[in-house]
């Protein structure tokens, strides 16, 4: 079994369901007392969060890269970003170690692809849905038709995400909100949604809904596990 790398903390709530999910599905697939092997750096999202605002993405990307080269040297044979959003700075992660990134956008977007949607929507922090790091790669890279919701829906989305999910917080008014907003994009065309931010998931499960969700850390986590087990999973 390869060792597999985590770059958490951004926010930790999100990172614990990583954790959980690659074992999990680890011992879903080998049975026994088989667990993941792991090396987890779990960094300070206030940190990074702080940088975010000024848009510093420079001083993120050193932070970030520094941690990457930690896990690498703990024996990591590959690495997860553990957020959709901080994959703004994956190139510059990815120049700093020897080890490959496993792309969140990458995983999300083969696994649509299989299940035979062309067109969707994404919801994640206001970065990752109004700039092109991500929406592009789907776009250019696979070939996908992305929605976002309109300005007053995005700010919404955003806050939710830093005010409540990043803390641990589960408020039955914004999954309200959020199910509203999904059910909007789905009226304008969108075939499935991208919940396109790693705690998005903690509030929006697929029983909520029956517009197709795909939960990108579950997603993210699940292909991981695929490329750390040999024999493949079943």
């Amino acid at each position: 079994m390869k060792t597999i790398g985590l770059l958490g903390g951004m926010s930790w709530e999100s990172t614990l369901g990583y954790y959980q999910t690659i074992n999990q599905l680890v011992k879903e697939s080998l049975g026994g007392l088989h667990s993941a092997k792991i090396i987890l750096n779990s960094i300070d999202f206030a940190e990074i969060e702080k940088l975010q605002q000024q848009e510093n993405w420079q001083a993120t990307a050193e932070i970030l890269s520094r941690a990457a080269k930690n896990i690498e040297l703990a024996g990591a044979d590959f690495l997860l970003i553990c957020t959709n959003t901080m994959h703004k700075v994956a190139p510059e992660i990815a120049q700093a170690i020897n080890i490959p990134i496993i792309h969140i956008a990458d995983a999300t977007a083969e696994h649509i692809i299989k299940q035979g949607f062309t067109k969707v929507a994404l919801l994640g922090t206001a970065y990752t849905m109004q700039q092109d790091f991500y929406k592009g790669r789907l776009i250019n890279n696979y070939g996908l038709s992305v929605m976002t919701p309109d300005e007053n829906d995005q700010k919404v989305v955003h806050q939710v995400i830093y005010n409540e999910l990043c803390l641990g917080r589960i408020c039955q008014q914004s999954k309200n909100n959020f199910l509203k907003i999904i059910n909007k994009l789905s009226e304008q065309g969108a075939q499935a949604i991208i919940l396109g931010c790693t705690e998005i998931g903690l509030l929006i499960k697929q029983q909520d809904t029956e517009v197709p969700l795909f939960d990108t850390s579950y997603i993210h986590a699940k292909k991981a596990v695929e490329l750390a087990i040999f024999p493949p999973m079943k």
